[in-house]
């Protein structure tokens, strides 16, 4: 296993582990946290040999979204206004991933959180798991979210998410389309793992091409 400073990340046979790793601020995102993503996202964009990536948390929750202390700070860090540079180029390379993405969600995923959970291709939720999008309630728009419901959603489920700002739990996740299994609250990684083996077992080439036809379609 090598840390990579906020993340950590795992190589195994043919797929790999990425964590958020601030347990202690619920795997909330800083600038820091957005740098070190991108620099594990780069190298792996290129693996060959890495065919399926299952992105979680670290501590058994997924994300809290924005670290609300650091942007709200006084004095806040400088990475701050470079953020939205930060975050764009992120999620710029989730979408160029040619691996399938597996996001396993514990415990939440909220705002920031969410944008990083609807962003995989295949998605394993806790029966008490919910997801929020609540960024209207603040007067913002939520582009991230935004873009990746738009790409994989119709604009009935892009509305429910986005305009009600609830919490919606796992089962209601399922139902919607936005979740593809629901398991037990303490299975959520286990799973996760399983199903990155099992398509990392397949042969090469075949889950690239579909995720790029799949792509190319919509």
């Amino acid at each position: 296993m090598t840390t990579n400073g906020l993340i950590t990340l795992e190589l195994h046979d043919g797929w790999a582990k990425l964590l958020l790793n601030r347990p202690e601020r619920k795997n909330s995102l800083t600038g820091p946290l957005a740098d070190d993503l991108v620099e594990a996202l780069s190298a792996l964009v290129d693996n060959d040999d890495i065919r399926v990536i299952v992105l979680g948390g670290a501590g058994g929750s997924f994300c809290s979204g924005l670290d609300l202390a650091e942007f709200r700070a006084e004095d806040p860090p400088a990475w701050v206004a470079e953020f939205p540079e930060k975050w764009a180029r992120v999620h710029e390379l989730l979408f160029a991933l040619p691996q399938v993405l597996i996001t396993a969600v514990e415990r939440y995923s909220i705002n920031g959180g969410s944008a990083l959970a609807l962003a995989g291709d295949l998605c394993i939720v806790g029966e008490n798991t919910f997801l929020e999008v609540s960024e209207a309630k603040m007067g913002m728009a939520a582009p991230r979210n935004m873009f990746w419901l738009n790409l994989r959603h119709p604009e009935s489920v892009v509305a429910r998410i986005t305009l009600l700002c609830d919490r919606i739990p796992g089962p209601e996740l399922f139902r919607l389309g936005i979740a593809t299994e629901v398991v037990a609250d303490d299975a959520v990684m286990k799973r996760a793992a399983e199903l990155a083996t099992a398509l990392a077992e397949f042969p090469p080439g075949g889950l690239a091409a579909i995720k790029s036809s799949i792509r190319s379609s919509s």
